[in-house]
């Protein structure tokens, strides 16, 4: 006969009540922490609470001292806590204040745009962060406006080809190429391409090509972007240097970079991007349109110093040792107009709300962040993804020796603000509408933020050459 386990003593009644309580708190955490119920009230207002009742009313503050990007904060403030932040790294400060503690002051606040004060009657409410996330929206699409009617002209559209259905495209990118003198006396003088892939696309059905045409006689290249039928693995350039496309001879690492340093590295237009019906269209450059980003000159480009070395960011080996080496003089007139376009946009802000200063000054703030954002795009440190037929972000971008693809975007597009830091407008109205709940209390609480000493900045960016 098989024997039965003993079951053991009856648990005592102090003992199911504890594991009862255990359960009740577990599954409190168990619907906090699904996505579905980031935003449910419900289940919020029970974890809430059920901090309230274990403090006897009296919660202590979060305070979180290396507060990154912000999320113990935020969350803190979800659930009704006093939440303090600070850091070292004074861009983590400003992204915290826009995160929360920013929020929290026009928490249930109408809009102050003409447009929606027009629509406000009939809208009804606005409840938690949406007034000021309608604002953001607003101006930051006054600047897109802005900014097409200032400079606009400098991104101009394309015609096609009848293959492409013929009009005019809207440009998306303009791909280059960095080029070098040959050191080869045969090449003549000419610059040379270094580049790591002539692939536009690799897509399956929609590859595409820039085929370098050599004339040997004359000692010169075109570039051809056409379909590629074929798979191709040509490159000019490696970790160890470059080969002449001319003339098949070797080209140092250290005669590109001492070439860079002499400020003589130039680029060469390799292929534009336009915006096709549902696919990307790949046109051949011409002279017309590699003039354009050369033709324009910057109004007091910043002149600031890269640090001397910092851990991935080896641009300086090849001559770019100031800020404004990163970018293109195009890409620096673009990026200063969204600056004044800042500005302008505060002070319509300021106009718009009775003076109100301090709400001026935190939609200049969300619009600064956006602007921030575009300049991870408009750089030539970012490269073109042929899988995937976009441009890998500057800030994405792993460590490497040296890439030589350089990308001019079309920088209007990218303004179709708001996006905060990085965010979406769906994902940052989100997150600040989640950051108003219960502030009542803590409406004059300011983010404790600490900054460090003045110093160059240093940037976790790879060298684009």
């Amino acid at each position: 006969m098989k024997s039965v386990p003993d079951p053991g003593a009856e648990p005592k009644l102090e003992e199911v009540i504890v594991e009862l309580e255990r359960e009740r708190l577990f599954n409190i955490i168990r619907e906090l922490v699904k996505w579905e119920n980031s935003n449910d009230e419900r289940v919020l207002n029970a974890a809430r609470a059920e901090i309230m009742r274990s403090c006897n009313g009296k919660p202590p503050p979060v305070y979180d001292p290396f507060c990154g990007g912000g999320s113990i904060p935020l969350e803190a403030q979800r659930l009704g806590l006093e939440a303090h932040a600070s850091d070292l790294n004074p861009v983590p400060v400003l992204i915290n204040k826009a995160l929360i503690e920013i929020p929290p002051k026009f928490a249930g606040k109408p809009p102050v745009n003409p447009e929606s004060r027009a629509k406000l009657s009939a809208s009804g409410s606005w409840k938690g962060a949406a007034g000021l996330a309608e604002d953001i929206r607003y101006y930051g699409q006054w600047m897109r406006d802005e900014a097409e009617k200032r400079i606009g002209h400098l991104y101009p559209k394309v015609k096609l080809p009848k293959e492409y259905g013929g009009g005019d495209a809207t440009v998306i990118a303009w791909l280059w190429a960095r080029t070098v003198t040959s050191p080869n006396p045969a090449a003549r003088g000419a610059h040379v391409p270094l580049v790591r892939s002539f692939w536009l696309s690799t897509k399956a059905g929609k590859k595409a090509w820039a085929e370098p045409v050599v004339d040997q006689g004359n000692m010169s290249y075109r570039l051809k972007s056409e379909l590629a039928t074929a798979n191709r693995g040509q490159e000019t350039v490696g970790r160890n240097g470059a080969v002449c496309i001319l003339t098949g001879s070797p080209i140092p690492l250290d005669y590109i970079r001492a070439e860079g340093k002499a400020g003589r590295i130039s680029v060469r237009l390799m292929a534009i991007v336009g915006e096709g019906s549902g696919r990307r269209l790949y046109q051949s450059p011409y002279e017309q349109r590699e003039q354009v980003p050369h033709s324009v000159q910057p109004s007091a480009p910043p002149d600031t110093d890269l640090p001397e070395q910092a851990l991935g960011f080896r641009v300086q080996l090849y001559g770019m040792t100031k800020h404004r080496h990163l970018f293109t003089k195009r890409q620096l007139v673009a990026l200063t107009t969204f600056c004044d376009l800042v500005k302008d946009a505060r002070n319509q802000v300021y106009s718009d709300s009775n003076r109100h200063k301090e709400y001026a000054d935190a939609i200049a703030t969300y619009l600064a962040c956006c602007v921030s954002a575009v300049a991870d795009d408009l750089t030539t440190i970012v490269t073109w993804r042929s899988g995937m037929e976009q441009v890998q972000r500057a800030q994405l971008l792993r460590v490497r020796l040296c890439l030589w693809f350089g990308i001019l975007l079309r920088p209007i597009p990218l303004l179709t603000l708001p996006g905060i830091s990085g965010l979406r407008v769906k994902q940052s109205r989100r997150s600040l509408n989640a950051c108003q709940r219960n502030h009542k209390d803590q409406r004059n609480s300011e983010m404790r933020q600490r900054h460090s000493r003045s110093r160059k900045p240093v940037f976790d960016r790879p060298a684009l050459l």
